[in-house]
């Protein structure tokens, strides 16, 4: 059985997930809801501020329609406090054998990182059938990834890093991409200045990728 068959549901409809570092958790709501509301509501909330989980419990518990997930998770610790504070699905980078064994014991989704034919194999072996490309433009972008289709049919790719408005619709073009995740939608400057009607305009934008041929 698919350790990705969670997934499906958060994923329907999804092209654009913002992947968002928050520095200041009192911004999380009103982010989140600009965000929603200009219908991106599946968002990443990196661990790589302080801030993080406050921000996921904030995200999880106040607004209306979001699905709020943690990315950057590293370790057995980070997925655990992270799904205690209401995160409802994972993202890694990369992936270890504790991070592995805890999802395996978790109710909450990962979606582990790969960025070469070896370690999307062993995700596959280990029943991932979704996976995060990452970093997607310095590992190879477009093509590198164009090329896992015919080899690795049964996989479905979310790429990360380097991928903005520019490119966001090459990579949706791919067969073997499900989504792009992508911190263009809400920069830090317009989160720092809450910004929150200029995030609301990317995201609306950025939704309108999904509208694929």
């Amino acid at each position: 059985m698919s350790r990705s068959a969670a997934f499906e549901p958060i994923l329907a409809g999804v092209a654009v997930i913002p992947v968002v570092t928050i520095e200041d958790a009192g911004a999380a709501v009103p982010l989140g809801r600009a965000l929603v509301a200009g219908g991106l509501p599946v968002i990443e909330i990196t661990l790589r501020s302080g801030a993080a989980m406050a921000a996921i419990e904030a995200i999880a518990g106040e607004v209306e329609g979001a699905i709020v997930g943690a990315g950057t998770v590293l370790s057995k610790g980070q997925l655990v406090a992270a799904a205690r504070a209401g995160a409802r699905f994972i993202v890694s980078p990369g992936t270890n054998t504790d991070l592995l064994k805890a999802a395996e014991d978790s109710p909450v989704p990962l979606m582990p990182g790969a960025a070469t034919p070896s370690e999307v194999m062993k995700l596959m072996d280990a029943g991932y059938t979704i996976q995060k490309f990452f970093p997607a433009e310095a590992a190879g972008g477009i093509a590198y990834l164009k090329a896992f289709a015919a080899p690795l049919p049964a996989i479905r790719f979310c790429p990360t890093g380097g991928i903005g408005r520019e490119n966001a619709a090459g990579y949706l073009a791919l067969a073997n991409v499900i989504c792009v995740g992508g911190s263009w939608v809400a920069p830090p400057d317009a989160i720092a200045r809450g910004e929150w009607s200029r995030i609301e305009s990317l995201a609306r934008d950025a939704a309108r990728l999904g509208n694929r041929a």
